[in-house]
């Protein structure tokens, strides 16, 4: 179907992934403090009343892009790889990190003015209600199963390994791969909760 201009009219999800879409390319040129409804509008290339019947102002739109755009770990369903479990959370860390979402949240929080207004509510819309950090969950479900004592997930514990990645990324600029992903597992996660690495 046409909207009498030469464009398909998208509708549904196919329309909801073009805003979030331009909402996450629009943070990423013009910051949190500039976003605005007409310009998340005008590149998902929709009307702005298209916006306002289901978000209330351009923040609201970047939650929800940012809340669907961020993946949640699964663990194995029997709890019995842990080491695995973790690399492949922390790939997926690496996998997001440099997606359109991941880019925008490493803008947003690069970005003092930004990162004051906005890490609070990225915090409780997306990283808690997603599962928290990326290899929280892991080892939330092995600890849940007996797997090691829960008591030794501290914050520091449940941090250390997107820590690591994220110290990676900034010294060398690009991704860590696989031989390191499993290193910080063995060298560093496994052992901080009492157990050897591979």
């Amino acid at each position: 179907m046409s909207d009498g201009d030469g464009r398909t009219r998208r509708r549904g999800e196919e329309l909801i992934r073009a805003i979030h879409a331009a909402a996450l390319a629009e943070v990423r040129e013009v910051g949190v403090g500039r976003l605005t409804m007409d310009g998340i509008a005008r590149r998902a290339a929709t009307p702005r009343s298209t916006l306002y019947r289901r978000w209330s102002d351009p923040v609201e739109v970047l939650l929800d892009a940012l809340y669907h755009s961020h993946p949640v770990e699964e663990p194995t369903p029997g709890a019995d790889d842990l080491r695995g479990d973790l690399i492949q959370a922390l790939r997926l860390m690496v996998e997001w990190a440099f997606s359109p979402a991941g880019l925008a949240v490493a803008g947003i929080l690069t970005d003092p003015g930004s990162a004051a207004r906005m890490s609070e509510a990225l915090q409780e819309k997306v990283f808690a209600v997603r599962g928290g950090t990326f290899t929280a969950t892991v080892l939330r479900h092995y600890a849940e199963r007996g797997h090691f004592p829960a008591e030794r997930l501290t914050w520091v514990v449940l941090d250390l390994g997107e820590a690591l990645v994220t110290k990676w990324v900034i010294d060398k600029g690009c991704p860590p791969g696989e031989a390191e992903l499993a290193d910080i597992v063995d060298q560093a996660i496994l052992p901080a909760i009492g157990l050897s690495g591979g």
